[in-house]
């Protein structure tokens, strides 16, 4: 167990920036593909046919349409918000008055404060990316999602975009699951066509397991911002409680 020490699966990262940008691909195909499913397909018909349930339908499609906006800005926030860069030629306090006693953090452990890759210095709670080859403060973990960093000055974005999208996509599992199991039920009366009843079931599986993935994720980055850690943190204070042989 003792190798486990020394493994930062972060740095299994480096080789996926060209991954991130297919990342942003898929998010979008799911939301186009979520889109279809809630307003063309299921609740914009019934809002255009008026009657006594579209009421109901204008309501779902304001939530929704409110939702994909809040989801949508928070996305663009994280991947352009720069997540925290360090001022160029930083350098601790003690670092120029001298003083060897101070020449490390409890952060960092024994290792100086002082990148060699970026010839920098190196706040606390600073960590270097090796995919966006830059140090980042306060650095939680580099997202293929956004194919950018979450640091100190994106990572409110970061949580309110997942926050957004769990909620988003609870509606979308909600909405659809009326028709879901209307097609189940009695397959031989539904008139749809085969696309558009592929883009519900796809719809409605994909925001179901969303919903449960992004549930845990939320819960485990609440645990990190209560306890005021990051990934990272987390990750060593857990290789510390790995037992030696």
């Amino acid at each position: 167990m003792d190798c486990c020490r020394h493994v930062n699966p972060f740095r299994a990262c480096a080789g996926l920036r060209g991954l991130g940008y297919l990342m942003v691909a898929l998010v979008a195909a799911i939301a186009a593909v979520s889109y279809y499913a809630v307003v063309v397909y299921a609740w914009g018909p019934v809002l255009l046919g008026g009657g006594a349930h579209a009421a109901g339908a204008g309501a779902v499609l304001a939530a929704f349409h409110i939702l994909l906006a809040l989801i949508l800005w928070c996305y663009l926030m994280v991947v352009f918000t720069d997540p925290g860069a360090v001022p160029e030629n930083w350098r601790h306090d003690a670092e120029d008055s001298g003083d060897p006693a101070l020449s490390t953090s409890e952060d960092q452990g024994s290792h100086p404060r002082y990148c060699s890759r970026c010839q920098n210095g190196k706040p606390p709670r600073c960590h270097h990316c090796s995919v966006c080859d830059r140090c980042v403060l306060k650095m939680d973990h580099h997202c293929v999602w956004v194919v950018n960093c979450v640091g100190a000055r994106n990572y409110k974005y970061f949580l309110l975009f997942l926050v957004y999208t769990f909620l988003e996509t609870v509606l979308d599992t909600l909405v659809l699951l009326p028709n879901f199991i209307e097609f189940f039920r009695d397959e031989s009366r539904h008139s749809s066509s085969p696309g558009d009843i592929a883009i519900l079931f796809l719809a409605f599986v994909l925001n179901l397991a969303f919903t449960l993935s992004l549930l845990c994720f939320i819960a485990m980055h609440m645990s990190l911002v209560t306890s005021n850690t990051t990934s990272i943190e987390n990750f060593k204070c857990w290789i510390k409680l790995v037992p030696g042989p």
